[in-house]
């Protein structure tokens, strides 16, 4: 106990009178007070026909370094695909600046993830309307650790799930850390990703695509994924190569 907390006590003691923290307000707060941190568990779209402008998108699951920026190139290839660099969706987050203003929320139904969930929609609605496209695919690779939460904000998403020879993964992490890593470093990483993509493999419906696969057959490999992803095959996803197509720094 610190000698304040005990001043403080001697106080209410003698005094009846107590000192207590004012925790600083910040502009907007008044007159419903700071909102505070809360606690808001994740759980599908009340109204999916209101709540989602998506339908249907894609994830791409896979560890990094797995062959991720060569799927998503020849996806993006397809006319009816658009699938840009690696999004990072699941990192926006939302706050109630004010009690009011999560109360206010809260009347129209909303808790802090479902407000997430709206923002996560809007963002890749936007994307995929300016890109003209039917249905948008994120091959994000740390999106393998949430998949639980994206499953719950869209229930009709579709998964697939890419993997690669655990010896090439690690060894590209390592290669492509530049000094950053060691090789044990980047084993361990690699190993780290290698065990959510198997969980979430064992927890979702989806299409597993091995990376040596595709590389060998690519038109086999590429007419299996048209198919479960129920659109044509398109011969342009062979010839994908576009300077457009890659995001130094973001994945790629």
């Amino acid at each position: 106990m610190t000698w304040q907390r005990k001043l403080n006590d001697a106080l209410g003691r003698y005094t009846g009178v107590r000192f207590e923290r004012v925790t600083p307000t910040r502009p907007g707060d008044s007159p419903g007070g700071p909102a505070g941190p809360v606690e808001s568990p994740p759980r599908p779209p009340a109204d999916p026909a209101h709540d989602r402008l998506l339908s249907a998108p894609v994830f791409i699951l896979s560890p990094v370094r797995s062959g991720s920026t060569l799927l998503r190139a020849m996806l993006d290839a397809h006319p009816e695909l658009h699938a840009p660099h690696e999004l990072h969706v699941r990192r926006l987050s939302v706050g109630f600046g004010t009690s009011l203003a999560r109360r206010a929320m809260e009347e129209l139904g909303h808790n802090q993830a479902d407000l997430e969930h709206l923002l996560w929609d809007r963002v890749l609605h936007r994307e995929l309307t300016r890109s003209g496209k039917r249905y948008v695919v994120d091959k994000t690779p740390a999106n393998a650790f949430a998949y639980q939460r994206i499953a719950t904000c869209w229930p009709d998403a579709r998964f697939v799930f890419l993997l690669r020879h655990p010896a090439s993964i690690a060894a590209s992490w390592h290669e492509a850390g530049a000094g950053r890593r060691t090789p044990e470093e980047a084993a361990a990483d690699a190993l780290r990703y290698m065990k959510a993509v198997h969980r979430a493999r064992k927890a979702l419906d989806g299409l597993t695509v091995r990376y040596e696969e595709l590389t060998a057959d690519p038109e086999r490999v590429t007419r299996e994924i048209c198919a479960f992803l129920d659109v044509p095959w398109a011969p342009e996803m062979l010839a994908y190569g576009t300077p457009g197509v890659i995001r130094k720094g973001l994945g790629d």
